[in-house]
């Protein structure tokens, strides 16, 4: 049965700086189809505000007209979820509570961040939800 996950903007940052590395590895693994990305509205605003700044596209080795078709190749795999009910877990970072939300609202197994520490201590506890880093994401899967 295939993991459904959502991926945290800064996994697929990290994918768009390194054509190696483990957040490469999960991004492919979602247009392969082995893993179920959730996608939301507000996750993807955050998506594109990121692709278009100029200090992510710079460092890239990729063109900008490559990033949109690797995005766009990854929208095509994700699953859209429209969240009908927000739960306001009270994260660190006001700016996460949409993708544990979205995680929530999609029965993901598991949101891929970097950041771990920004969903350490919540206000609500969605224990189903793993957070995990990509490299040990692949590592258990």
């Amino acid at each position: 049965m295939k993991k459904v996950i959502v991926v945290d903007t800064n996994v697929f940052v990290a994918a768009l700086l390194s054509a190696e590395g483990a957040s490469r590895e999960i991004i492919r693994r979602c247009i392969k189809k082995q893993y179920l990305p959730l996608m939301g509205v507000a996750l993807f605003y955050e998506y594109e505000d990121l692709m278009s700044r100029s200090n992510i596209l710079d460092k890239s080795p990729l063109s900008p007209s490559e990033v949109e078709i690797l995005f766009n190749a990854f929208l095509s795999v994700c699953k859209w979820i429209h969240i009908y009910f927000t739960w306001r877990p009270n994260l660190r970072d006001e700016n996460d509570n949409h993708i544990l939300e979205l995680a929530v609202a999609g029965n993901a197994d598991a949101i891929i961040t970097h950041n771990i520490k920004d969903f350490a201590k919540s206000e609500l506890n969605f224990q189903e939800v793993e957070i995990i880093r990509p490299l040990k994401f692949l590592e258990v899967t």
